[in-house]
Formats: C-alpha cells, sequence, structure tokens
C-alpha cells in the first residue's frame, strides 16, 4: 500500500460518528491488522473527502471489490489464522459467509458498539465509514449543526428505549415521559420497555390538524416537576391529520425548564420540513437526541436505526449503553446503499418524493370530490395525506373497516382506514379513537403517505384500485338500502291492511249493537 493511500486510510478511520476525530490511542489496535491485510492501492479510493458520501455511485463491481478487501483484513479471513476462543468467526455454511461477504465479527466491543475489534480491523473500518456517510446524509438533508450520530442494529422503538435508559444515569430521580400522543404501538412501548411512565398530552385541533398543546406540555411540567421527568418524547412523521410536533416551543420549554428532548424521527430524513423543525429545535432550544429509522429512509430491509444529537458525548455515552457486540448487517447494508447512490442519488431522491406528493395530493383530492369527500387541510404534514369518508361511515361503520380490507387483499399496502371510536390498549394504557390520535376526531379517514422511492405507477394504481373498491362499497350500501326500503314498505301496508280490518269489525260490532 503506497504510504499517501495508507495516510488516507488511517485518517478516514480515526473519524468516529462525530465531526471530530477519536484520540490516535483507539486507532492502534487495528493498525497492525490493517497492514497485514495487504490491501490493494484501489480500495482505498475509499478516501473519497475523507468520510464524505460521494457525489455519484459506484458501481456493483467497484462495490464488492471494495468490500472484499475490507473482509480480509478480519482475522477470520486470514490465510493460516488459528482461533482457539469462543468466537472466531466460525460459520457452518458458505452461502451465509458470502450473504454477508465474510464479516462475521459483528461491529463493536462488549462495552461500546462504537469500539474497534483488534481482530476486526475490517469490520471497524466499516462501521466508522457508514457512520461518517450518514453523517454527511443528515446534514445534507437538512440538519446542518448535527457533530454525532452511529447506526444502531435496532429499530426505531428500540432505539428510542436506548436513548431513555443512558438519560436514567443522568436524572435518577425521573419517572414520567412527557409524549404529545401519537398513535403509534412502537415509540409508546419505547417508553414502557425502559421502565418509564408516559405522560400523555392529547392534541388540540386547528382546523383539520392535530396539533402540539404546548400550554398542557408546560402545565404538566410545573405539575410534576422538572427533577422528576426524565425527557419530552415529541415526533416528526406521522400519519394525518395528526401533524409533526412544534418542535421549536417544546425545544424552548426542554432549555428554559432543564429537561432532555428526544425527537422521534422515525422516517423524517426523507422530509426537508422535518429536517428544518429539528436543526431550528436545536438553534432556538434543546434537543439532546433524534432517532430515524434506516429502512423507512434509505430503502434497505428492517432491523436498523440512527441515533444522533449535537453533542458529541451525549451520543457516545448512548453507544456505551448498548450491551455487547452487534450485528453489522445494518451497516452494510445501508454503506452499500449510499455508496451505490452517491449524494447526488440520493437528492434525486428525495426531490421525487416531494414531487410524488404533490402528485398523489392532486389525483387523491380528484377522487375525493368524485365521491363526495374531501382532502383533510394538513399543510404542516409534508408526508403522509388524508381523505374523510363521511359518506361511508354514515351508512354503517362497517363499511369504512370493509373498504380497509378491500384496499389490502388487491395488494394496496401502506393505505390504512381509520374509523370513529376506536378502543386500543397498549401495555396496560387504553386509548380512545386510537389511531386517528385523538379521543374524538370529526369523521372517519383513509391515510395515504407519499414516501421514499415512489413512483408515478405506484400513485396511479393506488388511485385505481381505491376508486374501483369505493364504487364497489358504494354498491353494496345501495342494496342495502333498496332491500330496507322494500322491506319497510311492506311493513307498512301490512299496517294498513291490519288497521282497515280493525275498522271493519269495530263497524260490524256497532251494527251488531244497533241492532240488539
Amino acid at each position: 500500500m503506497g504510504s499517501q493511500s495508507w495516510t488516507r486510510l488511517k485518517r478516514l478511520s480515526s473519524s468516529s460518528s462525530s465531526s471530530k476525530s477519536l484520540p490516535e490511542s483507539h486507532l492502534l489496535p487495528s493498525i497492525p491488522l490493517v497492514k497485514k491485510s495487504c490491501m490493494t492501492k484501489s480500495s482505498v479510493s475509499v478516501g473519497y473527502n475523507y468520510g464524505k458520501c460521494p457525489e455519484d455511485g459506484w458501481d456493483e463491481s467497484t462495490l464488492e471489490l471494495f468490500l472484499h478487501e475490507l473482509a480480509i483484513m478480519d482475522s477470520n479471513n486470514f490465510l493460516g489464522n488459528c482461533g482457539v476462543g469462543e468466537r472466531e468467526g466460525r460459520v457452518a455454511s458458505a452461502l451465509v459467509a458470502r450473504r454477508h461477504y465474510r464479516f462475521i465479527h459483528g461491529i463493536g466491543r462488549s462495552g461500546d458498539i462504537s469500539a474497534v475489534q483488534p481482530k476486526a480491523a475490517g469490520s471497524s473500518l466499516l462501521n466508522k465509514i457508514t457512520n461518517s456517510l450518514v453523517l454527511d446524509i443528515i446534514k445534507l438533508a437538512g440538519v446542518h449543526t448535527v457533530t454525532s450520530c452511529f447506526v444502531v442494529p435496532m429499530a426505531t422503538g428500540m432505539s428510542l428505549t436506548l436513548c431513555f435508559l443512558t438519560l436514567r444515569h443522568r436524572r435518577p430521580k425521573a419517572k414520567y415521559i412527557i409524549w404529545p400522543r401519537i398513535d403509534q404501538k412502537s415509540c409508546f412501548k419505547s417508553m414502557i420497555t425502559a421502565g418509564f411512565e408516559p405522560v400523555v398530552i392529547e392534541n388540540i385541533l386547528e382546523g383539520d390538524e392535530l396539533r402540539t398543546d404546548l400550554k398542557a406540555v408546560e402545565a404538566k411540567v410545573q405539575e410534576l416537576g422538572p427533577d422528576h421527568v426524565l425527557c419530552v418524547h415529541s415526533t416528526t412523521s406521522c400519519f394525518a391529520p395528526r401533524v409533526p410536533d412544534r418542535l421549536e416551543e417544546l425545544a424552548v420549554i426542554c432549555a428554559n425548564y432543564g429537561i432532555p428532548h428526544i425527537v422521534n424521527n422515525a422516517y423524517g430524513v426523507q422530509s426537508s420540513k422535518c429536517m428544518h423543525l429539528i436543526q431550528q429545535g436545536a438553534r432556538v432550544g434543546r434537543i439532546d437526541a433524534f432517532v430515524q429509522s434506516l429502512d423507512k429512509n434509505f430503502m434497505v430491509p428492517v432491523g436498523g436505526a440512527i441515533i444522533a444529537g449535537f453533542n458529541d458525548s451525549f451520543i457516545q455515552e448512548i453507544s456505551k449503553m448498548y450491551p455487547g457486540r452487534a450485528s453489522a448487517s445494518p451497516s452494510l447494508d445501508v454503506l452499500i446503499t449510499l455508496l451505490s447512490l452517491g449524494s447526488n442519488g440520493y437528492k434525486k431522491l428525495l426531490k421525487e418524493r416531494k414531487e410524488m406528493f404533490s402528485y398523489l395530493s392532486n389525483q387523491l383530492k380528484k377522487l375525493s370530490e368524485a365521491y363526495n369527500e374531501r382532502l383533510l387541510h394538513t399543510p404542516h404534514n409534508p408526508i403522509s395525506l388524508a381523505m374523510t369518508l363521511r359518506t361511508l361511515d354514515k351508512h354503517c361503520s362497517r363499511a369504512v373497516t370493509q373498504l380497509g380490507s378491500m384496499l389490502f387483499t388487491r395488494q394496496v399496502s401502506g393505505a390504512r382506514v381509520v374509523p370513529l371510536g376506536s378502543m386500543q390498549t397498549v401495555s396496560g394504557y387504553t386509548f380512545r379513537g386510537f389511531m386517528s390520535h385523538t379521543n374524538n376526531y370529526p369523521c372517519a379517514y383513509l391515510n395515504a403517505a407519499s414516501a421514499i422511492g415512489m413512483k408515478t405507477q405506484d400513485v396511479d394504481l393506488f388511485i385505481k384500485r381505491l376508486d374501483k373498491c369505493l364504487k364497489t362499497v358504494r354498491k353494496e350500501q345501495n342494496k342495502e338500502s333498496d332491500i330496507s326500503g322494500v322491506d319497510n314498505n311492506d311493513k307498512t301496508e301490512d299496517v294498513d291492511i291490519e288497521e282497515m280490518a280493525l275498522k271493519l269489525d269495530n263497524v260490524c260490532l256497532d251494527t251488531c249493537q244497533d241492532s240488539s
């Protein structure tokens, strides 16, 4: 390996998940193994801009060469390696080994998910490169002042739990988490799993939108006492008519009362509005960490999340809270994806998603009007839309859930219908009006979202199938009305005949009485 290439690789490996470099001592275990691997000069092109995502994506052959060369830096792939421990990267199936590109050791060490493994220099370097690329993409998406992040092999809910458990050590008196209501089970259970008591703040209805009740949040902080509140747990991305929380105002409340602020940004990376809210909240107040899903934002398999923040030490504290080593699969998936797309490719996807949102909005509006419904006015929600189902619910509440079943059986996934008055118990807590984010929303409705990767043909096919389903439900309703009408007419005629017979009986009785 050339000295210049080695210098670049060493500099890249020294960049952690934060914008600052790790101390030299963090690198020492991995350096001899990197030298041992005799890595070819071609793969050191990963030194592109020192940890930034390349502007243009790589082709598959380059990517595979790069991954294979990283893999041979792990001791289990050394020729002549002799492993006598309980975890030496042994794999029984060659297919499994190939599936993971022979990255068998995972990432991190028992005390820190971000730590370097001495016998897995390649996996460790892969982890650091991935965190650097993801940090660059988060900045590109709109949170310019983020300083640190890391990929964790857990979905959003468990990643939020990890954040809450980390805060437990900082705030030993705290037992409550203030949570503006969002009807999604994972984020609610994340608080329960961490051992805290959620304090649900009901949303307020403004027009069609459900928005954060800031007065109720502040009043609850004062009632419970700031020391007894672990954090405020807010949300950006959500289903309409719920809209992102008022992050700036919540961040100011948290700063004023000295309370941590954790943001559930599950699928918000793809939205410039959601990312802008986080950026502004951190600028004017306090946001300690924000968590986002890998699969929802980067189109990779389920099972990973990104925990990011504005304070290096706190994000590192969260990473050290993770017990044991971790799977490298989510990091590997997102690394391959970002190197394949490049920053230009990802920006193109973000642009297309915005265009699809406008297109979906227009098409859904036209369809809703054709059925005497309307598209709910939710301008503060940049991803999800909602269409009323008043005419269905007016005749029979069962028709609303029937529509949802029909869409699902016709291979429409992601859309959901929300009937009125649903009750749901989650971890011992009962929610009225579950799925609608409030106890009594004025009408039933249908949700659809414009998420990253959606194409025009997806929207067209959805509208076509929804149109057919609505027609079918309407026909069935009309048939039931006709049958009901016939039954009513028959009953009326029967009553009239009975009344006439009764009158005749009375006349006959009177005649008989007169004759006598």
